[in-house]
């Protein structure tokens, strides 16, 4: 792609997220026009007398889980890129290092003792970080602190929570506990409430800048070990730096809305398609083509049929072919 080209998409991709948020707030059963809807976004400011129904459609429902998508799709887009960066691996996802099984493991465990959505919630992002805790504790068993270490540390450890999913599925009452873990697992935004969503997303927002900031670093972490630290990068200490932000991020994501598949593998591999390797122009492209990407997942989740289809459902189905067309057209070599 031209420097022309990939300037004029950076711009697109700045707007599109805030497009399509837009659009879709007035997408639904309850159908709102495109001016209607900015009249009602920015009616608190203008004091303008607007339709009471149509008001709470947007705000209580609508809004808080468009506000969701927009921070889990590029929160999950970036971590995913940081991830394939980290490791060198095009197949490295933010559940790479067990994060992901450890904070759905969270959310098995608080949905069994309580509905409470905060609680749930807590003890999601708690067991989300205790398992990159894990995995780094694994990995040094033998000194030291190798990549090949990480990656099949984060492989026992997403085994291990994964076993424990499994075991409180089974000992869960199958009336009323199982129903509601399984349909957790597949992930959706109907849970999302600003009040719920409030603790979350400055998590995700930090993690995400925190990345943001690293981006060119994470092109020097790409190379070779001795190449890397012959210009001055502290490889230790900026892989760890990487590692918890991107499990901030995911452990969050997680936490609110359940585990969402193929945004963290897609997303950084379109990317890539357009931007090359240069992970200073891919990381902000995968926060305009994440969030976007989630938005209109979840805008079809409720939309398509009378009752809601679990996102991760709709990522697997869009995910998958898309990604083979992805493989076809770049061989394998888009990272």
């Amino acid at each position: 792609m031209s420097r022309k080209f990939q300037r004029i998409f950076s711009v697109f991709l700045f707007v599109l997220p805030f497009l399509c948020f837009i659009i879709c707030l007035g997408i639904g059963r309850y159908r709102i026009s495109v001016p209607d809807t900015v009249e009602i976004l920015f009616s608190p400011l203008t004091g303008t007398t607007v339709d009471a129904t149509a008001y709470s459609v947007l705000f209580k429902s609508r809004f808080p889980r468009l506000l969701l998508s927009l921070f889990v799709g590029a929160g999950l887009s970036v971590a995913g890129a940081s991830f394939q960066s980290l490791f060198s691996n095009p197949l490295a996802t933010p559940d790479t290092l067990g994060v992901a099984t450890g904070a759905s493991f969270g959310a098995v465990l608080a949905l069994l003792i309580s509905r409470n959505p905060l609680i749930v919630q807590i003890l999601a992002l708690a067991m989300g970080l205790i398992s990159l805790f894990g995995t780094y504790l694994l990995s040094r068993l033998n000194g030291r602190n190798s990549i090949v270490m990480i990656v099949l540390s984060g492989m026992v450890v997403s085994s291990f929570f994964q076993a424990l999913v499994s075991l409180a599925k089974y000992v869960a009452d199958p009336e009323e506990d199982l129903p509601a873990i399984t349909y957790w697992l597949m992930g959706g935004m109907d849970r999302a409430t600003m009040r719920n969503i409030s603790l979350g997303l400055p998590l995700i927002a930090i993690g995400v800048l925190i990345l943001v900031f690293l981006r060119w670093r994470l092109n020097i972490i790409s190379l070779q070990e001795d190449e890397a630290k012959s210009l001055g990068i502290n490889l230790k200490s900026m892989r760890l730096l990487v590692m918890i932000s991107s499990t901030m991020v995911t452990a969050s994501c997680v936490s609110m809305c359940g585990q969402v598949g193929w945004v963290g593998l897609l997303i950084p591999h379109a990317a890539r398609m357009i931007y090359g390797s240069d992970n200073r122009r891919i990381i902000p492209a995968c926060i305009g083509m994440g969030a976007a990407f989630m938005v209109l997942i979840d805008t079809a989740a409720r939309s398509i049929t009378a009752s809601e289809i679990p996102v991760s459902i709709l990522t697997a189905l869009i995910g998958a072919p898309f990604f083979i067309l992805l493989l076809r057209k770049t061989g394998g070599t888009s990272l």
